[in-house]
């Protein structure tokens, strides 16, 4: 399994591993290290080092992670890699299918490159069409980028198949009941701190609500000081925290107490592949307001477990905050409840884990023949 942070593995894909391991497989863990590789060797995993960039483009690092990829295939014949995140995808690929290694991506989102401009685009789209056209399988996290990528032509429909996120763990993230109504609502973002993730258009619209409703409270959750184009730089939000606008939070392990309190949790992000965040916060039957674009559209039903707003558009997203405000402490439990039963019935994370037995079984019986 390769990833761009061993902490992508610990978070999203701790139950795949687990099963995995459980199923007699040996796994490997190929990515930057950080303080969840013990906890991943604790579990069974041999982890190991992976260095790379996951900023930008640069031709000639991201040529060197293609040779390195390709050493580590050498040294480990692996009999199929699992891999996630865009670096990961885009240069593993090749270097797998140079070795003769089943190759297995899993698009969990398209980033920023399908989010800066046109040149970056074209240049995301043709390297993708060098990795993933040979593949037999692609795993998506939702419609609208499979459907992207088929119509670019660097995939088949054929090669592709949906996945849930990475699933849910039900007993985890059980229903909690709502708030107390005479509490002050409390609305809650879970999210690194970039801009593509909407941050700026939270807080803009914390302000608008808070003109109004000053008792109302907003919350974020979620690390600073990401190594992305888009990160917010820590004196920002110390400006809002000062200015009574948002409460910061911090990082931490575990996200269920945090979901638990609030009210609603919002993500008004700019595109996303299956935001994880609002598949946690739906499951422990709390209402969900996000942005109308791919990924987050398909987590929520739209009016029924929580409101759609447009993307990059604070007043459109203090108008959806305005309707929870506005519905009666019933409605808003009535909500988290439809939201709790969408993610039984389609996220449930004993789906994803059957797709990936199924995927591998049929590679490595093809490989033995």
């Amino acid at each position: 399994m390769t990833v761009n942070a061993a902490w992508n593995i610990w978070n999203f894909r701790k139950s795949l591993v687990e099963a995995l391991l459980a199923d007699g497989h040996r796994v490997t863990v190929l990515a930057p290290p950080d303080e969840t590789a013990a906890k991943l060797a604790a579990l069974g995993c041999d982890v190991r080092p992976l260095a790379m960039s996951v900023k930008g483009l640069n031709p000639l690092e991201d040529l060197r992670l293609e040779r390195r990829f390709a050493k580590a295939l050498r040294d480990h014949a692996p009999d199929v890699v699992l891999s996630y995140t865009i670096k990961n995808n885009i240069f593993g690929a090749p270097a797998a299918r140079a070795a003769g290694v089943p190759f297995v991506p899993n698009v969990t989102g398209l980033g920023t490159a399908f989010l800066s401009g046109r040149v970056l685009e074209q240049v995301s789209v043709q390297l993708y069409r060098r990795a993933f056209g040979p593949l037999p399988q692609v795993f998506f996290q939702n419609a609208d980028d499979r459907d992207l990528f088929v119509n670019y032509r660097i995939v088949r429909e054929e090669q592709t198949r949906l996945l849930p996120g990475s699933g849910i763990d039900l007993v985890q993230f059980a229903p909690v009941p709502m708030p107390d109504a005479a509490d002050p609502p409390v609305f809650l973002m879970i999210a690194r701190l970039l801009r593509d993730k909407g941050v700026i258009e939270f807080v803009e619209a914390a302000r608008i609500i808070k003109a109004h409703n000053p008792a109302a409270r907003f919350q974020l959750l979620g690390a600073l000081g990401s190594e992305n184009r888009t990160a917010i730089d820590a004196a920002m939000v110390e400006g809002w925290v000062n200015e009574g606008i948002v409460e910061y939070l911090g990082t931490t392990d575990d996200v269920r107490p945090f979901i638990a309190a609030a009210s609603c949790v919002v993500l008004p992000s700019y595109r996303e592949g299956a935001p994880r965040t609002l598949i946690e916060a739906a499951a422990m039957a709390r209402p969900v307001i996000a942005t109308d674009v791919p990924g987050c559209r398909a987590v929520l039903e739209r009016d029924v477990s929580g409101f759609l707003c447009e993307a990059r558009s604070s007043a459109s997203l203090a108008e959806a905050l305005g309707r929870f405000l506005a519905l009666t402490p019933d409605a808003r439990a009535a909500m988290g409840r439809a939201g709790h039963d969408k993610m039984a019935r389609e996220f449930d994370q004993a789906l994803v884990i059957q797709a990936y037995r199924e995927t591998i079984a049929a590679l490595t019986r093809r490989r033995s023949v």
